[in-house]
């Protein structure tokens, strides 16, 4: 099956995630991220060293959500064609199924085995799902 890959609704999942992110981890959760996370409690000079390379954090960030919006483009495509939808609501589905069957399973092992707080777990969890279901309104209703 040929799939139609539209590069520029990747390119706005790409930046819109960015948004997102910078919103989620700011004002909206910021600061009860940055204290479960232990970031509070950088010394100086360990937080000075993690600031020089977020440049290229963000870079990679950046190609990841890249990665992430061609593979639910793929995803939303197949989705839609057996769910007999398409367009948003087969983004939508799209989004909330990989994130559903993917993401909340995988992340779970921080909690179970890495010592994490089921509170940081679902800030960066339904960071996903937001993450997911935006993709899935640009994916789906860019066509």
């Amino acid at each position: 099956m040929d799939v139609p890959v539209n590069y520029w609704a990747i390119l706005a999942c790409g930046v819109a995630s960015m948004i997102i992110g910078s919103i989620w981890y700011g004002p909206l959760f910021g600061k009860i991220w940055a204290k479960l996370s232990g970031w509070d409690n950088l010394d100086t000079a360990k937080r000075d060293e993690m600031k020089k390379g977020m440049m290229k954090s963000y870079a990679l960030a950046f190609i990841g959500a890249l990665v992430m919006a061609y593979v639910l483009s793929h995803h939303t495509v197949f989705a839609g064609t057996y769910l007999k939808t398409e367009g948003i609501s087969a983004g939508l589905q799209s989004g909330f199924w990989v994130w559903l069957g993917f993401v909340v399973p995988v992340t779970m092992s921080d909690v179970l085995w890495g010592a994490k707080s089921w509170k940081l777990w679902s800030i960066n969890t339904f960071y996903f799902l937001v993450q997911l279901l935006v993709f899935g309104l640009i994916l789906g209703g860019w066509r």
